[in-house]
């Protein structure tokens, strides 16, 4: 099914909950590794696409859910504007073709390496418009960044992975795009050190924008600041003498370089090839290097200062066991099915936050026909 039409999603899903028949949603398909099998007819949402309303002067922009990124990026850049979160591409890690869309980040609540100073996909997004379990349209918030009182549906959607309902339509405040960017890198050091560094720039008072370390033989530790040219160079010279401890830095003002760097890190480059399972964990950064060190992976990258750590490890292997005594939670990104089913995509919640959102799922999709078994 791939309805035109907000009219024709309700129909459609009204139709399957009558049935009891399970909904595969997908938008362009980049992120369909991403949870367990879900059996049931295939609903795509990228018949509903285009760019609804874009007031640059009220950093403000509308889409459809199915409309690509790519649409959006182009839109946002004719206006000098961005996304403030930096959402990554999946397609190198998964090996999909498909074309990202604006309402799989939303629903995937899909965040980059800006997440450290400009928040998460959920804290830019403003409103939503979906069609829940019933066949119900529901929206929440709105098309301005003066947001409505009540319950906050559209953080609640964000990371749902259409469990709760389908998008249709979502809003975001933009942010204008920095003059330049700066990128301060240090090689050879420890994930000790590195944490450690990282630390100390996203403690200073200069406004970073990025911290993010690739481990191994030949390590790299990487630090951005984006801004008006002029401020970027003084903060960028001195980021590299408030870091001189740590080795000696290297300052890189080259736009294209700059943003080549980032995407890699965006889009998790260093893991992305090879074998083996692909693992996401969210710690605290000062528990990172304890935690890499247990996971023993063959390749990483950790992001967000050391608060996302990106790991890929032999086939079969459980990372949640690296978290024991320092906390946080580990996602299986890409595994076989076999393996996902043996150890769970999604970290178990705990038995509170577990019927919580038992609850939710009851409330908004009663016959269960959304994404079924997509969460566990």
């Amino acid at each position: 099914m791939r309805p035109q039409d907000e009219t024709e999603l309700a129909a459609a899903v009204a139709e399957a909950a009558a049935a009891g028949t399970g909904l595969r949603i997908r938008g362009g398909g980049t992120r369909s590794a991403l949870g367990y099998a879900v059996e049931g007819e295939v609903l795509e949402t990228g018949g509903l696409s285009g760019i609804t309303l874009y007031e640059p002067g009220a950093l403000t922009l509308v889409a459809q859910a199915g409309t690509p990124m790519a649409e959006i990026e182009a839109a946002l850049a004719a206006e000098g504007q961005q996304l403030p979160f930096e959402p990554m591409d999946h397609r190198g890690i998964f090996g999909t073709t498909g074309e990202p869309t604006i309402g799989g980040v939303v629903a995937a609540n899909v965040s980059g390496p800006r997440r450290i100073q400009a928040g998460a996909c959920r804290d830019s997004a403003i409103g939503v418009r979906f069609v829940d379990g019933r066949g119900v349209v529901l929206k929440n918030g709105g098309r301005v960044m003066k947001n409505v009182t009540g319950y906050d549906l559209v953080k609640l959607m964000a990371g749902a992975h259409g469990t709760l309902g389908v998008l249709s339509e979502v809003s975001f405040k933009v942010l204008p795009m920095a003059e330049t960017t700066g990128l301060v890198t240090l090689k050879g050091l420890t994930p000790e050190a590195a944490v450690g560094a990282m630390s100390r720039a996203l403690g200073s008072p200069f406004d970073v924008s990025g911290a993010a370390h690739v481990p191994g033989p030949g390590s790299v530790t990487m630090i951005r600041v984006e801004g008006f040219e002029g401020a970027i160079r003084y903060r960028s010279a001195t980021l590299r003498d408030l870091l001189a401890d740590f080795g000696a830095a290297e300052v890189s003002l080259e736009p294209a370089e700059n943003a080549a760097a980032w995407r890699a890190v965006r889009d998790a480059d260093a893991v992305a090839g090879g074998g083996g399972d692909l693992w996401r964990l969210s710690v605290r950064p000062s528990d990172a290097p304890k935690v890499l060190a247990a996971l023993q992976a063959e390749a990483a990258l950790l992001d967000w200062g050391g608060g996302l750590i990106w790991a890929r490890l032999p086939e079969g292997r459980d990372a949640r066991p690296a978290l024991e005594g320092v906390g946080g939670h580990a996602t299986l990104v890409r595994a076989s099915d076999a393996t996902k089913a043996r150890l769970g995509v999604f970290h178990p919640e705990p038995a509170p936050l577990a019927r919580i959102s038992a609850g939710l799922r009851a409330q908004f999709d009663p016959r269960g026909i959304l994404n079924p078994g997509r969460m566990g």
